[in-house]
């Protein structure tokens, strides 16, 4: 099983215990050994077969635990999980995919009402009887209902692409390891960047078919064929997804590529941008029509003219390679032409992380130990942007602890700074809350204080738009904050976004100078890709931070450039590509 897998069976296990009521620590450290595996980028397979280090030596992992993962690495299922599901009703897991409704909230209505499926919950809503419920109330029942529509969309039961991003990593590696394959790339939504992902598509260079496709069907991870033919065939892979392989000789590859990786809308225009130069575009090649020929008829086909490389593919029909993250239809083939395709920024481009977490809030590591890991990655600068003091559930910071640990930041700049040049700068900042009835949890004279202020939206998320946009755009005008943190408050496949006027929310942005941020967590990816572009139109710079709770959350800032990339953001669209003193000169151009 992929860490993904095992991290979402974690999860899984901590929801139904939760639901049976089960004791509170013991929820907790599923919980946290979820989110610890969640946010690994090295494999626990490879942890486990390291004679010098054990799966104990990993946070929040115990011997219990390990035991676990063991059981999982080996056989794929957890013993306690099957237990566990045959003991809770299978519509409790239906429920749980409402956004709003966790487990003790499912066991209540399940408890009281005889809920039996979404339909059932959708008619008690309806009918005025979850309001009636101890603890909802019509609020809760409005909500609730409003989201059904959200649960029911199998549209959120896709992979988040972090999580096809490790299957697919681990596909490809394997496949490679087939000598009968010259070349092999990932294409689909994965290979665009889409958020989530729904099937995976594997490409592959060889003049043996059927060894290819044997070499797949060997991998530990197949849990079954689906089908079969001469060249390609498609298996269930891990978290049942379905993997599609196509097969296709050296000079059809770069065609193969292309085709595969979409989207339809792209294609589709660049097959009309071939047939009016008397070409046709498929998997196997560009090729010349004859005279007469028909564009659908094979047997109409001339000379292969470009297949080999994706770059071939378009320079036969007068069109630089465009990148994959681009390639969804808009006004990409245009721009191509003109020549203004943008140069998308790139993960080496960041220079800094401007919010993060340490364990004097809701982090699970030490600022000296976020602050290393910053420094193991490259960084130059890093903003430590702790919650502010409304965040009570993650113990957040008021004026006196927030000040003690800025001086202990001035401290420790003060230490790397001591044998000269520092390998990194800490900035002392904050993610304040903005309040339900306005204004921000931490006065201007101690935001005054700070390098870097993030203000985010966590609570009275269900008020209306115009409330809603005001709390954010009085945030906004703030002189003392710098960015607005998740700007609509989505979790992918969890929670649709709050109700905001964005557009609004831009234009006060671009009218103060005040930054928009797309954090980086494959659950939020927020901004998202037609925001950020919107965004940069109305001429906001962007920030791409991880928002990481961990040293391990640090490493998903490759999701949030690749979210970049598909909103076309170049490196000077990016606040935090420029140098610190340079950062510091555009943060001063605040109105």
């Amino acid at each position: 099983m992929t860490n993904a897998e095992i991290a979402a069976t974690f999860d899984h296990v901590a929801d139904l215990l939760e639901y049976q009521g089960s004791n509170v620590f013991r929820v907790r450290a599923y919980r946290n050994a979820s989110r610890t595996i969640g946010s690994m980028v090295e494999s626990l397979q490879t942890v486990r077969r390291d004679p010098d280090r054990a799966l104990t030596d990993l946070e929040g992992i115990g011997a219990d635990l390990a035991a676990k993962i063991e059981t999982l690495l080996d056989t794929g299922r957890l013993p306690l999980l099957t237990d566990l599901e045959k003991q809770v009703p299978k519509v409790v897991f239906d429920l749980m995919r409402v956004p709003g409704l966790g487990p003790k909230k499912v066991k209540v209505l399940v408890d009281a009402l005889g809920i039996d499926s979404l339909d059932a919950l959708e008619r008690a809503c309806r009918d005025g009887r979850v309001q009636d419920v101890k603890g909802f109330g019509p609020k809760t029942q409005a909500m609730i209902l409003e989201n059904i529509a959200f649960a029911k969309n199998p549209e959120h039961t896709r992979l988040l692409w972090s999580e096809a991003d490790g299957i697919a990593t681990e596909l490809v590696a394997w496949m490679r390891r087939c000598p009968d394959a010259r070349q092999v790339e990932a294409a689909g939504s994965w290979r665009r960047g889409r958020e989530t992902i729904g099937d995976l598509d594997l490409v592959v260079d060889s003049d043996a078919p059927a060894a290819v496709m044997d070499h797949l069907e060997r991998w530990p991870e197949c849990a079954g064929v689906l089908l079969r033919g001469d060249t390609k065939t498609s298996i269930r892979g891990p978290k049942d997804v379905q993997i599609d392989l196509r097969v296709v000789e050296t000079a059809s590859f770069g065609a193969a590529l292309q085709y595969f990786t979409g989207s339809k809308e792209h294609n589709v225009r660049l097959r009309s941008r071939a047939r009016e130069r008397g070409l046709t575009i498929n998997e196997y090649g560009v090729h010349r029509l004859e005279a007469g020929a028909s564009v659908d008829d094979p047997r109409t086909k001339g000379r292969r003219v470009a297949g080999r490389t994706e770059e071939e593919v378009y320079e036969a029909v007068g069109l630089p390679w465009i990148p994959p993250e681009l390639r969804e239809g808009g006004n990409e083939i245009d721009r191509a032409e003109r020549g203004e395709l943008p140069v998308l920024v790139e993960i080496t481009d960041i220079r800094g992380d401007l919010h993060m977490h340490t364990n004097a809030t809701d982090g699970e590591d030490t600022l000296a130990e976020m602050v290393r890991a910053a420094v193991a990655r490259g960084l130059s600068y890093i903003a430590i942007t702790d919650h502010g003091q409304r965040v009570t559930m993650a113990h957040g910071l008021d004026r006196k602890r927030l000040l003690k640990q800025w001086d202990e930041i001035d401290r420790l700049n003060e230490s790397l700074a001591a044998d000269g040049s520092p390998p990194i700068v800490v900035l002392k900042g904050i993610e304040v809350d903005m309040l339900e009835k306005g204004g921000l949890d931490l006065p201007d004279d101690v935001l005054a204080r700070a390098d870097w202020v993030v203000a985010s939206l966590h609570y009275g998320q269900n008020q209306p738009r115009e409330r809603i946009t005001a709390r954010i755009v009085e945030a906004i005008e703030n002189p003392f904050v710098r960015v607005i943190g998740h700007p609509t408050g989505r979790l992918i496949n969890r929670r649709p976004p709050y109700d905001v006027d964005i557009e609004a929310v831009i234009e006060a942005a671009a009218h103060t100078g005040t930054f928009l941020e797309i954090n980086a967590n494959p659950w939020r990816l927020d901004l998202d890709d037609k925001h950020a572009a919107a965004a940069k139109k109305a001429g906001v710079k962007l920030v791409i931070s991880t928002d990481a709770h961990s040293t391990r959350g640090l490493d998903v800032m490759r999701c949030g450039v690749l979210q970049a990339r598909r909103a076309g953001l170049e490196k000077h669209d990016v606040a935090n590509t420029r140098t610190l003193a340079d950062l510091e000169t555009l943060m001063a151009k605040k109105g």
